[in-house]
């Protein structure tokens, strides 16, 4: 039966296998749920394949968390959530999780290296940026190729760079961009922007900024690193070449669920599908974070919905237990 009100396991994380709940992803999304269980005193483990922020440790700052007021690095706040779990006691294991399946009122999650037992699991693994798909964009990746302005926007000091994408976070990483770069050409399929009135106003009042509309890049070119993109106008099919020493590509993201596709609902996108509980289409397995069909991907809203769901996931395994 689940284990409530346990005293926290002092055998290594290698050796103990069951518990109460698993969080699947240490992001925003599965810290803040790592803390809500842990001070409800369940056994809880985090079990990420990297390291514990998920892509906010890519953000140079995050401006938009409530109580910080002159702002906070991505690694600095991830480094914050993952402290104040540890705190209460979540356990973190560092490995893959290949799949999950459910048998009777447990849980078996199945990771590169051996297999963990939970009464309930919430998935925040979180989603990863899309590629273009095009010819240049796989051989020039870290030469010249990249989907991290903030990893890799200093290299680019005085060099031209252009961003691919019209959303918040293309306008964003632009405008972080112009802090290093001579000039930015914001490359956009479309006619007008998707981000925000605030980052739009911002990108277009900047000197740096070029738009290029209308228009989707065909080829990345080069000899040993990105020296051009091929581009074409899709209104009029016109061809043209812009000289280039780097790419930022943000053209969405996908999200990470295909270890449950068999398993649990997801959409034609493969967002996972919750209830405003944050439960999934199968009782026990709840999701939160950027892996989740939501209208808004944020910090703030991935802990909020971590929260929900460790609180749910509470009350299911607790329910477990007395039935």
């Amino acid at each position: 039966m689940p284990i409530i009100n346990p005293v926290f396991n002092t055998k290594n994380e290698t050796e103990k296998t069951q518990y109460d709940l698993i969080i699947i992803g240490g992001g925003p999304a599965g810290l803040a749920a790592g803390i809500y269980a842990s001070r409800a005193r369940l056994s809880c483990a985090i079990i990420e394949r990297l390291s514990p922020g998920g892509q906010i440790i890519l953000s140079d700052r995050v401006e938009n968390y409530p109580g910080f007021v002159e702002g906070i690095s991505g690694t600095e706040l991830g480094m914050k959530l993952e402290q104040h779990a540890r705190k209460f006691g979540t356990e973190f294991i560092y490995d893959e999780v290949t799949s999950v399946r459910k048998n009777n009122n447990n849980f078996e999650i199945i990771t590169s290296q051996k297999t963990f037992y939970s009464y309930a699991v919430i998935i925040a693994t979180g989603a990863s940026y899309k590629h273009l798909d095009v010819p240049g964009e796989k051989e020039f990746t870290g030469k010249g190729v990249s989907f991290c302005a903030t990893c890799d926007g200093a290299f680019f000091k005085n060099k031209n760079v252009a961003v691919i994408g019209g959303g918040d976070t293309a306008i964003q990483e632009a405008i972080y961009l112009t802090k290093f770069a001579s000039k930015v050409f914001i490359i956009h399929r479309r006619d007008a922007l998707r981000a925000t009135r605030i980052l739009q106003d911002e990108a277009f009042s900047n000197p740096k900024i070029t738009f290029i509309w209308n228009s989707v890049v065909r080829e990345i070119n080069g000899k040993d690193r990105v020296e051009s993109l091929k581009l074409e106008n899709i209104k009029n099919n016109e061809i043209s070449n812009l000289a280039t020493d780097g790419v930022f590509i943000f053209v969405g993201i996908q999200p990470h669920s295909e270890f449950v596709k068999d398993l649990i609902k997801r959409d034609e996108n493969g967002y996972i599908i919750v209830d405003a509980n944050m439960q999934t289409s199968v009782p026990g397995i709840f999701a939160a974070g950027d892996v989740i069909k939501s209208p808004l991907r944020q910090v703030v809203t991935s802990v909020a919905e971590g929260a929900i769901a460790s609180f749910v996931a509470e009350d299911y395994i607790r329910r477990l237990a007395r039935s």
